[in-house]
C-alpha cells in the first residue's frame, strides 16, 4: 500500500502486508486495510499501526465499512462467515462495541450514513435490505429490494442528510428507498373507498400470522427506481446535491456514469439526465497508467474554477492565477467562487484519468475526505 500526499505529489510512507489487500478505507483518524485474514487499523496523522484485529472468520471479498465521521470511527465487518453478524469497532479506542445478528446468511454490502449513527446492510440473498442504529444494533428499518430472485448488491449509499438510501445489484434495477418512520408513509386516517378498507383489513390480519409472513408483508417496498439499459454487471452508485436537488449517480462496468434527477416527494422512476463515458475508447485495462505522477488532466475542481471567477493567486495561497491548482492540489467546492453547476455543459463534469488496479492509492489531504468550510 502505497500513502501519497497529493498535494505536495511525494509518497509519504509504503507498507507491505502478508496477503493481499481488499480493501482500503479512511477518515480524518484512522486509515483501515482489510485482508482475507486480518484488518489492520493505522493512525492517520502518522501512519503508525494502531491495532491489527487477526480473529476475524474468512472474508473473501474484503468487505467492511468505516464511518467517516471521525468523532466516532466506527469500523464495521462480518463477524461470521455462514451467517450475517455484524462486528461493530471502536477504531479510536480500539475496543469492540456491539455485534449485530443482521441477516440469516452471509453479508454481502455494508455502508455508514454520513455522521455514523446508521448501518445499512445486506445479505448475499440480496433480497432484504436493514438499517440499524450504531453502535447498539437497534433495527430501525427493513426494506424488501425483491422477491423473485436472489441478486448481487453491488453497493448501498446513504444521502447525506440520511432521508434515503439507494442499493445497486447486478440486475438492470437501482432501488431507492425512503427512511421514514410508518407512521409518515402510511396515514392512520381511515380511508371511504372499498379498497381502503380491504387494505385496511388485510394489513390487520398480519398481526394473526407467523412472524416471518407477517414480516414480509410489512417491509416496506423502494420509493424510488432507475432502469438501467442493461443488467449483469455491476455498479456502483451514490446520493448527492447538485444544483440544490438529489441526484443519483451511477458508474457502471459498461464504462459510463449515469445522473438521474430523483424527486424527493413523490418517488418514482427516476428520469436520466446527464450520460458520461468513463474513458476514451481506445483505453484499456493494458494500458492504464500504473505510475504515481498525478493525472495529466485538469481536475473537476479545475475545470469548474477555470470556468468562474476565482480571487488571484496573491489573496489566496496556493492557487495558479489561472483558477486552476497548483501540484495536483483539489480545489474544495466550497471554495470556488459563485455560480451553480449547468448539467448541460460538458465542462462542468470530472474529466477521469484510470489507475492500476494492482496497487491501492491513498491521498493524505482531502481527495476522499470532504473538508468543512473554513
Amino acid at each position: 500500500m502505497n500513502v501519497y500526499h497529493f498535494k505536495k505529489g511525494t509518497e509519504i510512507c509504503n507498507y507491505s502486508y502478508s496477503n493481499t489487500i481488499l480493501t482500503v478505507r479512511l477518515n480524518r483518524q484512522r486509515l483501515i486495510v482489510c485482508l482475507e485474514e486480518a484488518i489492520y487499523i493505522h493512525n492517520i496523522k502518522d501512519l503508525k499501526l494502531l491495532k491489527t484485529i487477526q480473529d476475524i472468520p474468512p472474508n473473501r471479498t474484503g468487505l467492511c465499512a468505516l464511518s467517516i465521521n471521525h468523532s466516532n470511527s466506527y469500523l464495521a465487518y462480518p463477524g461470521n462467515a455462514t451467517i450475517g453478524e455484524i462486528v461493530i469497532y471502536d477504531a479510536n479506542n480500539l475496543h469492540s462495541v456491539s455485534v449485530i445478528p443482521a441477516h440469516d446468511g452471509p453479508l454481502a454490502a455494508l455502508t455508514f450514513n454520513f455522521t455514523g449513527s446508521k448501518l445499512a446492510s445486506a445479505s448475499e440473498k440480496g433480497t432484504v435490505i436493514r438499517v440499524f442504529s450504531t453502535p447498539e444494533g437497534q433495527k430501525l428499518y427493513e426494506f424488501r429490494r425483491g422477491m423473485k430472485r436472489y441478486v448481487n448488491i453491488g453497493s448501498l449509499a446513504f444521502s447525506r442528510d440520511s432521508q434515503f438510501l439507494s442499493a445497486s445489484s447486478n440486475t438492470e434495477t437501482i432501488h431507492i428507498f425512503k427512511l421514514e418512520q410508518p407512521s409518515q408513509s402510511r396515514p392512520q386516517e381511515e380511508s371511504p373507498t372499498w379498497s381502503g378498507y380491504m387494505g385496511k383489513m388485510f394489513m390487520a390480519a398480519t398481526n394473526y400470522l407467523p412472524t416471518q409472513v407477517s414480516g414480509i408483508i410489512n417491509q416496506d417496498r423502494a420509493f424510488a427506481t432507475v432502469r438501467l439499459n442493461f443488467s449483469g454487471q455491476r455498479s456502483i452508485c451514490m446520493l448527492t446535491m447538485i444544483q440544490k436537488l438529489p441526484r443519483l449517480l451511477v458508474a457502471a462496468s459498461d464504462g459510463f456514469l449515469y445522473i438521474y434527477n430523483l424527486d424527493p416527494h413523490d418517488g418514482g422512476e427516476c428520469v436520466l439526465i446527464k450520460k458520461h463515458r468513463l474513458h476514451s475508447e481506445d483505453d484499456n485495462s493494458d494500458t492504464a497508467k500504473s505510475d504515481l505522477t498525478p493525472p495529466t488532466s485538469p481536475t473537476y475542481a479545475a475545470t469548474v474554477a477555470k470556468t468562474s471567477t476565482v480571487p488571484s493567486s496573491s489573496t489566496m495561497p496556493g492557487y495558479s492565477e489561472d483558477g486552476g491548482i497548483l501540484h495536483g492540489e483539489i480545489i474544495p467546492e466550497h471554495e470556488l467562487a459563485a455560480g451553480p453547476l449547468h448539467l448541460d455543459d460538458e465542462t462542468e463534469f470530472p474529466p477521469v484519468s484510470i489507475q492500476n488496479n494492482s496497487q491501492h492509492f491513498v491521498t493524505h489531504k482531502d481527495l476522499f475526505m470532504p473538508r468543512k468550510p473554513e
